[in-house]
Formats: structure tokens, C-alpha cells, sequence
């Protein structure tokens, strides 16, 4: 059943030509395209930080860079993946693109702001790279104070671009959630919406409350830098901790900011490649929204061995526990989407199930730091790093990964070599988890985190390590120049190539300029494979 609608039948991408039109655009495909090739530059430029700092490890003693610099890389590294990678990466990229084509919408409720919202990004991300020549940033990518109190000017822009970066992600919350409340297509319910759209709609809850947090704790900072106030600083008769505490209520929702979006992805992967509905629906999309409001009140699982009273810390370990009901959820709906489903190993299923088993680790870490003794010893060392980046990249962007080869096709109309595709997921799985695994164990036998020096006995653990993300970042050279040799391929990729069967799949590859050729309406639930067999 159609509503005859018709729209122009040109594919977005020769709608218009030029590099004038691509930044005048409202089209929330381009602006989709543009985020990610921003932010995939980005995530080249964190992890090759990332690559010197590991280099530099590979001894206990000085392979090439002083103290000083070694501070500057680490924090440069943390600075870009969170808030120029990992924080916009899937909804600002894929969400961009994909979301008014799930619903059946022409575009975002706002298209101008959601320009905005692009631009925004740009001139946070170029302040945040101005600061890196403007002086040397070393205080870490929290920006903990009292180390952000030092008046050096390379802080000081860090902290405008990180302000500036958090309007993009508040306007880019705001559209998602409009949409999806007022231009969804004729006879699509909540609950026939995709479940990637309930995690963007998460995701966009997070992102309208958590942000201006963030906001206001960068202010507060500026302001004692360049007045004087003493609201952080303990000389000035300040608390540090209070910064601690507001930096926290921003970055632990910011930590499902990151994830949240990734759960919405393995949804649609793992039901298309499993040929199955998913297992448990309403629950997966009413944990996404618990997961969301939950993210709220366990901040204080950051602090301690802050100096909090023995009931704060008690009520926050209770607390983290409890995340893990929602996330638990998730896991075993999907597994039990697995079993008995007609799988198909293609390279983004690869990768789904990379974010699955990646996931439970990473979940399975943070239960142990909830544990109020346990974390006493494991605060600072390198099992924090390996839990959070068990979380933020073999998670988040492992399932960022997973979307941009599902969603290739039909942003592009090409199709990918699908032979290098698996063996550069092989890889990234094999690299990624050499690189941090090793961690827990260094982390666990007492290694800190972010030393210049370390004790002999944990070489080995950093040149294992060293090892490992080599073998990652070959993975991921060769999965982005698998999908960049993909335009130089003359086949078109077909709508649907995978056989699924979400919205966006019933229009063409590219979309055409309105993402439909007619205005679709829904008659069904998102994943039909268990009612056609019936």
C-alpha cells in the first residue's frame, strides 16, 4: 500500500555537484557523509597518538620522546577519540544518514540546524587542532582540575573546542528526537521502529541532559582561568573534587552516549545475518531507555578513592551494579537471536559478533571496578584503560565498524571486496584484543596507567601490547582501503543487497534525493523473517 507521492528520482549524490553545494547542503545524507569522512580522519589522527605513545612504551627506558611529550600524546590521543571520534561518531555519522530513511522521512525535523550542528563540529575539531600548535597540552583528556588551572593557552582553547563540540551533540540529540516523534512514516508505531532508532532515540535523551553539564563545568573553568574565581582551584578556596563530580555527571552518561548507539547497530547486523526477528524486541528497546536514565546516577563509581563518604560509595557500587541488568539484557536477546538463525558470516556480521564478545568483556570489567575493594587496587592501572577501551573501541567502534560496511551499499551504491572485508575484521578482532587483554593482566598485578617509566616486569605486557595494535591498525588500513577501492568498482550495488528488511532497504542504492520515490507506508514490524516463514 503506497501514497502516490512522487519525488524527484536523482540519487542524492548527483542531485547537485561541487564542492559549494556539499557545504551549503540540508540534506541529512551529504551532511551523514561529511561527518564521517571528518570523523574518520580524526580516528587516524587518535590513533596514530595512540601508535607513538605505544611505540615509546616498548622499553621502560626513552625509545624517542621526552615526558613532556609523552604527556602531550596521551592526552591529545584521549582528547580527539572522545570528543572527535567516539561521542559523535555513530549517531552524527550513521545516525545522520540513516534514521529519517527508517522512519520514512524526506529529512531531519531540523535540516538547518542540523547543518549546524556540522559546522559546529568543524570549528570545535580546528580549535581543538589549533590548540595542539598553540602550546602543549599535558592535563589529560579530563581536563582535571588542578591541572587545567594553569593558564597555558594550548588548555585553554582544548577547553573552548571541547564547549563548542558539546552544542553540536546537544542540536544533533534534539533533531534526532523531534524526528522520530513527528515525521515518522503512516503506520509505523514505536514499536515497529527499528531498534536502532530506539538507541539513537536513547542516545538523544543523553545528549539533551548530559551535555550542558559539561558545558557549564568548561565555563566554570575559563572563568577561574581568566578571573580568578576560586571555584576548583584549592588555593583559591576551591574544591577540585566538585569539578570531579560535574565532570563525571557529563562522562559517565557520555560513556552510554558512546555505546548506546553501538547496541542499536548489532541489532539490525545480527537480525539481518541471523535471518531471524530479534529475540525479545520490547526488551532490547525499553533497555536502551533504561540504560539511558540509569547512566544518570552512578557517577560516583569514578571517585572512589576520592575521598567520599563510605555511604556515597556504597549507594554508587549498588548502583553500577543495577547498570548491568539492562546491558545483560541486550546480550543474551541477541544471543538468543543467534541460535537456531540461518547466520551468514559476511564481513559486517564479523564484526557484530566482535562487538558481542568485546562487549561482554568490557561489561563483565566494569562489574569487578564496582566492586568497592576491588577497585581500590585497580583505580589508575591498566585495567581501567583496558575496560574503558574494551568499551569505547572494541565496542563503539568495532559496531561503528559493523554499520559503516552494513549501510555501504546503500550510502554509496558500491560493494566492498567481501573477502578482504573478513580478513580485515580477522585482523582488527586478533590486534584489538592482543592489544588490551594484556592490559587487564599488567592492570591486575598493579601496572598504572599513563607512566612514562614502568618496572621491568611489565615490559613484556607493553611490547606484547605494542604487537598487538600493530596488527590492529593493519586491519583497519586495509578495511578502509577495501571501502575506498569500492568507488572505483563499476558494479552497483543492487537495494537490498543483504536481504533485510528495515526501511531503508526498500529504496534505491544510493537513495534518491528525498529518500523515496513514493511515500512508504508500514504495515509491519522491522524484522519480518519469522513472519514470512510463517
Amino acid at each position: 500500500m503506497i501514497a502516490h507521492v512522487h519525488h524527484e528520482n536523482i540519487n542524492y549524490l548527483k542531485a547537485s555537484k561541487g564542492l559549494k553545494n556539499w557545504l551549503v547542503t540540508v540534506d541529512h545524507k551529504r551532511i551523514g557523509m561529511m561527518y564521517l569522512a571528518s570523523i574518520l580522519c580524526f580516528f587516524i589522527a587518535g590513533g596514530t597518538f595512540a601508535g607513538l605513545f605505544r611505540f615509546e612504551l616498548w622499553s621502560p627506558l626513552k625509545e624517542f620522546l621526552t615526558p613532556d611529550q609523552y604527556n602531550q600524546f596521551f592526552t591529545l590521543h584521549g582528547v580527539i577519540m572522545v570528543f572527535l571520534v567516539v561521542v559523535p561518531g555513530i549517531p552524527a555519522a550513521l545516525g545522520n544518514f540513516i534514521l529519517p530513511i527508517q522512519i520514512g522521512a524526506k529529512d531531519l525535523a531540523f535540516p538547518k540546524l542540523n547543518l549546524t550542528s556540522l559546522y559546529l563540529y568543524w570549528i570545535g575539531a580546528a580549535i581543538a587542532l589549533y590548540s595542539i600548535v598553540a602550546g602543549h597540552a599535558d592535563q589529560g583528556w579530563t581536563m582535571y582540575a588542578p591541572y587545567s588551572l594553569s593558564r597555558n593557552p594550548a588548555v585553554l582553547w582544548m577547553m573552548i573546542a571541547a564547549f563548542i563540540l558539546g552544542f553540536s551533540s546537544i542540536l544533533t540529540g534534539l533533531n534526532f528526537i523531534v524526528t522520530m516523534h513527528n515525521m515518522r512514516a503512516p503506520g509505523m508505531t514505536w514499536y515497529r521502529m527499528p531498534l536502532f532508532l530506539w538507541a539513537m532515540y536513547a542516545t538523544g535523551i543523553m545528549q539533551i541532559f548530559a551535555t550542558p553539564v559539561l558545558a557549564i563545568t568548561l565555563l566554570l573553568l575559563l572563568m577561574e582561568n581568566f578571573f580568578g574565581i576560586g571555584i576548583f582551584d584549592p588555593a583559591l578556596g576551591g574544591d577540585p573534587l566538585l569539578m570531579q563530580h560535574f565532570f563525571w555527571f557529563y562522562s559517565h552518561p557520555a560513556v552510554y552516549i558512546i555505546v548506546v548507539p553501538g547496541f542499536g547497530i548489532a541489532s539490525e547486523v545480527i537480525a539481518c545475518f541471523s535471518k531471524k526477528d530479534i529475540f525479545g524486541y520490547r526488551f532490547v528497546a525499553y533497555s536502551s531507555v533504561a540504560i539511558a536514565i540509569i547512566g544518570f546516577v552512578v557517577w560516583g563509581h569514578h571517585m572512589f578513592v576520592a575521598g567520599q563518604s563510605e555511604l556515597a560509595d556504597s549507594i554508587f557500587s549498588f548502583l553500577t551494579f543495577f547498570t548491568a541488568v539492562p546491558s545483560a539484557i541486550k546480550v543474551f536477546n541477541w544471543t538468543a537471536t543467534l541460535y537456531k538463525g540461518s547466520i551468514e558470516l559476511r564481513t559486517p556480521m564479523l564484526y557484530a559478533l566482535q562487538f558481542l564478545f568485546n562487549f561482554t568483556i568490557g561489561g563483565l570489567t566494569g562489574i569487578i571496578l564496582a566492586i568497592l575493594s576491588v577497585d581500590i587496587h585497580l583505580h589508575d592501572t591498566y585495567f581501567v584503560v583496558s575496560h574503558f577501551h574494551y568499551v569505547a573501541m572494541g565496542s563503539t567502534m568495532i559496531a561503528f565498524i559493523a554499520g559503516i560496511h552494513y549501510w555501504w551499499p546503500k550510502m554509496t551504491g558500491k560493494m566492498y571486496n567481501e573477502t578482504v572485508g573478513q580478513i580485515a575484521a580477522i585482523l582488527v578482532f586478533i590486534g584489538f584484543n592482543v592489544t588490551f587483554f594484556v592490559q587487564l593482566i599488567m592492570g591486575s598485578q598493579g601496572s598504572p596507567r599513563r607512566y612514562y617509566h614502568y618496572m621491568d616486569q611489565f615490559q613484556i605486557h607493553h611490547q606484547i601490547s605494542t604487537i598487538g595494535f600493530v596488527i590492529l591498525a593493519s586491519g583497519l588500513f586495509l578495511a578502509l582501503g577495501n571501502l575506498i577501492a569500492s568507488f572505483f568498482n563499476k558494479s552497483v550495488a543492487p537495494a537490498n543487497p543483504w536481504g533485510a528488511k528495515t526501511l531503508e532497504w526498500q529504496t534505491d542504492s544510493p537513495p534518491p534525493l528525498y529518500n523515496f520515490k513514493e511515500t512508504p507506508v508500514v504495515t509491519h514490524g522491522p524484522y519480518a523473517f519469522e513472519t514470512e516463514k510463517a
